[in-house]
């Protein structure tokens, strides 16, 4: 960056030009109405100077910046009349400081966020234009990206300290500067520590504390106080809000991410690194910077990490893991050939990638015996590699303009939407965008010095494999080409943990011959090569590995399209070890990932696991997720979109063990209860919308069964009954349309039947029974409140007094809810005659015993002494308890809460405990069960993950030892079924 000041009236004559003229008239009358009120923005306008239609060839070639100028006219007055280096040091310097406190007192978090939000906007517009006028170069662009990076990065971390400060949690030692002595590193890892950022880059960060900094009144709180302000720091960089987002950050270059706090303790990092680290972390060290928090702490950090990083010898089996991808990649002529129409600058063949694998691969053999080539930047690396003759400078300097124009491709694409792709667009009409931002004439000049660009690249990159002869006899050979298997390849699978490694090899041909429609498109296939020895070692290292990876195959096989999953999994290494855990376990879950891969995004956030699925954290991503829905169809479609995600991360907390039976049960219920409040709502207004309010007009829905005890699975339908009530001199509602009462509710009632489960674009909400309301099928589909409270004193039977045990009110108008919980309490707090209550729940459980009789001992519902058994027992319990003078209102509790406040008084307490510990093994087995495949459970027949997942939900070694533990408990709860309805 020089020092002269640069402006944007700088800009040349003819440096970009619109893609069409009918955008560039549409751009030219915004920025006319934007010039009534804006003298600078006038004068360019009725001017003649080049400023003017760069503006308008900007603003017409990228509709991101066209937004931005839109929402914040002040930022184009900005760009058009200051310096651009002073002004963009100005705004980086403004959101350093927007953590300070001022006039006295301390900014909120809102207030940071908005600020961050609006120094990642401003800059971005100006960098854009002052690359896009030529006034920047690529590399001035990526230093500015990555000094604001580090400002918002930084300044968020100061904020947080001071506000732990503040609240108590910790001692700074000075809160003028939070982050000096305090111990906590945050390190800027790839591009953003090699201050080489794109420009619609997520960061990648990796944090450590030091426990003993002084700061922690108990340093053994280190992981939990600096793991919930890590998830904080997230969610203030990458929340979107109505001021857009500030970077997108990933916390999972850490050591063993799926296993370790978001931030980790110093000397635990240290240790992985010396005794666990990989080679790929290796490489990813070279990049690394302290750039927040303390750094001093963090270059100290950093120098205990060069042995680790540069070793004192040769060290050529370091890059084995590039190496195998690199001999799958360009091991057979045509594969993957270099194109441009959808090329990927930076993974494609002779892309970004390259260039910076052709450098790290380098300062890894040598960088331990040379230490100029320990350079974090890609331009410097080569250039340390040509003065240390490891290159020739043609090669250096060949490379580093390479690189250089690769980045400009890059930052054009990511500039049109601010998208996170390095994807040239597969159409003429947007490549013609990306070309005139280049400032070329046309598409074909373009395409012809991409093609020379990326081959030069190409055979750059084959070259130093080629030379460096040693790397071709590397142990762990992975090819997969030709029609005969490759003899090392085999010993390599079997090695890995594959049995028939014949058999794995074949499938991975068919891989990669794009016999499958999910890997038919050439970028899918290099996408999933990069992936392979990656996924065939997690495979490897799973139970029957072999059954595992052909699952995965059969997963493979029915995907409509590949090339989002597999850059999903690939730029997420930490999700694979969980798709190894899902297809060994969880047919149910891969179908359902085979169907709607979206449902991965949500596992990218680093808190997953950490997080508990509770009714608030669902209601707030809710809240988030529907704010985009302007119509019924869409909102319907949405509720199926999220209850499809959220009942997946529910399932794999609850798959890996993050969560249990029981925390799953409330978890699905509490997204039942969330989802359809939402569908009555958007049903209720689309009723009022044809046939207006009916006067007076009160809904509320009732949940039954597993939906009111909190005891929902993966799998389970819901049990309602909608209650209503109206004005009683009504006779009809007050709309265009009117109807009666009977149709106006009964019409609700079928929309909202209709709303939970009719198949959709996204499939289904809910299964809906509504059968346990007044007379079952054959009664009407809703009921009036005193119509139920009269059918529910004078005519229920006892099996429907069972059910109204476990009744809880779901949602709808709060007076009507509280006056059927009036009903319910009313009716359960009756003294019933215990011997006729004894000998109905009797007969109905002898009925279901004969009608639908256990399918095996697995059959945990329905098995003598199974969760049916329990959970008559503590509704007889609910039913008899007031004529034994007890007034225990169990509305709203799961079945064991109910159990505990009931059998304190009414069961001796080893009959307690032996109800409990049997419903809470019965639950965990069924939850898992139910999450992971359809149907029975049969252990024979099962996935070897699925009986390893049960054995360990019941803690038993194997299989027989559960199914004793099973046989053991369901026979007691049957002795005390009998011994109490008798």
């Amino acid at each position: 960056m020089g020092d002269n000041a640069i402006k944007l009236r700088d800009v040349g004559e003819d440096v970009i030009r619109p893609q069409s003229q009918t955008e560039a008239k549409a751009v030219t009358a915004l920025l006319k109405e934007l010039a009534r009120d804006d003298a600078a923005l006038a004068e360019v306008m009725n001017g003649n100077g080049p400023l003017k239609p760069f503006l308008i060839a900007a603003l017409s070639l990228s509709p991101y910046l066209r937004d931005i100028a839109t929402i914040s006219p002040r930022l184009l007055t900005t760009a058009i009349t200051e310096p651009l280096e002073e002004t963009l040091r100005r705004m980086i310097d403004g959101a350093r400081a927007c953590w300070r406190p001022r006039e006295g007192r301390t900014p909120s978090e809102a207030e940071v966020m908005a600020s961050l939000r609006i120094a990642k906007r401003s800059v971005s517009f100006l960098a854009a234009l002052a690359d896009l006028a030529r006034l920047f170069t690529a590399r001035d662009t990526t230093c500015y990206l990555t000094l604001l990076a580090d400002a918002v990065v930084a300044a968020s971390i100061d904020h947080l300290l001071l506000a732990a400060h503040e609240s108590g949690k910790m001692v700074l030692k000075n809160p003028e500067r939070p982050s000096e002595g305090s111990g906590l590193i945050v390190l800027g890892m790839g591009k953003l520590g090699g201050h080489e950022l794109n420009y619609s880059s997520d960061i990648d960060i990796v944090v450590f504390f030091d426990p003993e900094s002084g700061i922690l009144p108990d340093p053994l709180d280190g992981s939990e106080i600096y793991g919930r302000m890590m998830r904080r720091l997230v969610r203030i960089l990458q929340e979107r809000t109505a001021d857009g987002y500030v970077f997108r950050t990933d916390l999972r270059l850490r050591p063993d991410p799926g296993s370790t706090p978001l931030a980790v303790p110093v000397e635990a990092g240290l240790l992985y690194y010396e005794s666990r680290g990989q080679n790929w972390e290796r490489a990813a060290f070279i990049k690394a910077r302290a750039m927040a928090g303390d750094i001093a702490a963090g270059e100290w950090f950093l120098r205990q990490l060069v042995p680790f990083v540069f070793r004192k010898y040769l060290d050529y089996a370091a890059i084995a893991d590039i190496h195998s991808i690199k001999r799958q990649i360009h091991v057979h002529k045509g594969h993957g050939a270099i194109a441009v129409k959808g090329h990927d600058v930076k993974l494609g063949r002779g892309g970004i990638r390259e260039i910076e694998f052709f450098a790290q691969t380098q300062q890894l053999i040598a960088g331990g015996r040379m230490p100029p080539l320990r350079t974090r930047q890609t331009k410097v690396a080569l250039e340390k590699l040509a003065e240390a003759n490891w290159i020739t400078s043609e090669i250096a300097a060949e490379l580093t303009e390479a690189y250089w124009f690769l980045r400009d491709v890059e930052h054009r694409i990511q500039m049109v939407r601010d998208e996170q792709t390095h994807s040239l667009p597969e159409t003429e009409a947007e490549l013609k965008r990306i070309a005139f931002m280049l400032g070329f004439p046309d598409t074909a000049s373009f395409a012809v010095r991409l093609e020379g660009v990326l081959r030069t690249v190409e055979k750059r990159y084959a070259r130093l494999f080629e030379q460096e002869t040693k790397l071709s006899g590397v142990e762990g050979n992975l090819v997969f080409t030709g029609q005969q298997d490759d003899p090392e390849t085999l010993k390599t699978l079997a090695a890995l943990g594959f049995h028939r490694p014949s058999d794995i090899s074949r499938v991975i041909r068919t891989w990669h011959y794009g016999r499958y429609r999910a890997t038919q498109s050439v970028e899918s296939r290099e996408r999933l090569t990069e992936l392979t020895p990656d996924l065939l070692k997690a495979f490897g290292e799973s139970s029957r590995a072999d059954e595992a990876l052909l699952r995965f195959d059969g997963f493979l096989s029915g995907l409509p399209a590949g090339i989002q999953l597999f850059s999903l999994i690939g730029n997420n290494p930490a999700l694979l070890s969980l798709i190894v855990t899902v297809m060994s376990a969880a047919p149910r879950l891969a179908d359902i990932i085979s169907s709607r891969p979206h449902v991965f995004d949500g596992m990218l956030d680093p808190g997953l696991m950490a997080e508990l699925p509770t009714r608030d954290y669902l209601s707030e991503r809710l809240r988030v997720f529907l704010m985009a829905s302007r119509h019924y169809e869409e909102l319907l479609d949405r509720l199926r979109i999220f209850a499809a995600e959220q009942r997946f991360l529910i399932g794999i907390r609850l798959l890996t063990g993050a969560i249990d039976g029981a925390q799953a049960g409330r978890a699905f219920t509490d997204l039942a209860d969330l989802l359809i409040e939402q569908a009555l709502a958007a049903v209720e207004r689309e009723i009022e919308g044809a046939h207006g309010r009916y006067p007076g007009g009160r809904v509320a829905l009732m949940g039954m069964g597993k939906l009111g005890s909190f005891e929902l699975t993966a799998a389970s339908d819901v049990d309602l009954i909608l209650l209503y009530d109206y004005d009683d001199e009504a006779f009809e509602s007050e709309g265009p349309k009117a109807l009666d009462s009977t149709r106006y509710y009964t019409r609700l009632t079928q929309r909202l039947i209709a709303a939970l489960s009719a198949p959709m674009a996204e499939g289904v909400l809910f299964e809906v029974d509504m059968r346990l309301r007044p007379s079952g099928n054959k009664g009407p589909v809703a009921t009036r409140i005193r119509a139920f409270r009269k059918y529910q004193q004078e005519e229920a039977w006892t099996w429907e007094h069972m059910a109204l045990t476990r009744a809880r009110m779901v949602c709808g108008e709060a007076s009507l809810v509280e006056e059927a919980q009036a009903v319910i309490s009313d009716v359960l707090s009756r003294r019933g005659d215990g011997g006729k209550i004894a000998a109905d729940i009797r007969e109905m459980r002898d009925l279901i015993e004969q009608e639908k009789p256990p399918r095996g001992i697995w059959d945990l519902k329905l098995i003598p002494g199974g969760l049916i058994d329990i959970e008559f027992i503590a509704q007889y319990l609910r039913l008899v308890a007031p004529g034994k003078g007890l007034a225990v209102d169990t509305n709203g509790m799961s079945t064991d809460e109910a159990l505990e406040a009931l059998g304190r008084e009414m069961l001796s307490a080893d009959d307690l405990a032996t109800m409990r510990e049997a419903l809470r093994l019965f639950t965990e087995l069924s939850q898992i069960i139910r999450l992971c495949i359809d149907g029975g459970f049969d252990p024979k027949e099962a996935p070897v993950g699925l009986v390893e997942r049960v054995c360990r939900a019941g803690d038993c070694p194997d299989i027989r030892t559960l199914e004793g533990e099973v046989k053991r408990l369901s026979k007691a709860v049957r002795a005390i079924f009998r011994k109490l309805v008798s």
